[in-house]
């Protein structure tokens, strides 16, 4: 049985899958529309966008920390820097270290 609905309903339907989350597939499968229906009435009422594609991104963030460090030892002195320390940091700290 086809269901008729109005154009504000239509745009209250497309509105709501705009801020679901969902894809046009999984939000047309709840409420159990025809995508091909969903995307032309959006077009008829200009609600389409671009031909930008929302991509869904897992939340998946992987931090991999350099542990690498610069070692300078001079006599009995071991100095350990991060491998981000600037050359002129390093070059000013071997000029003290040698008087």
């Amino acid at each position: 049985m086809r269901i008729s609905r109005s154009q504000t309903q239509w745009q209250t339907i497309i509105k709501d899958h705009q801020s679901s989350g969902l894809t046009v597939i999984e939000y047309c499968q709840q409420l159990q529309l025809s995508t091909s229906n969903f995307y032309a009435i959006k077009k008829k009422l200009g609600l389409s966008s671009s031909n930008f594609v929302r991509a869904k991104i897992p939340p998946q963030v992987e931090f991999v920390e350099d542990k690498t460090l610069i070692t300078v030892t001079m006599g009995k002195v071991n100095v350990s820097l991060p491998n981000t320390t600037s050359a002129n940091y390093l070059s000013q700290l071997l000029r003290e270290l040698a008087l």
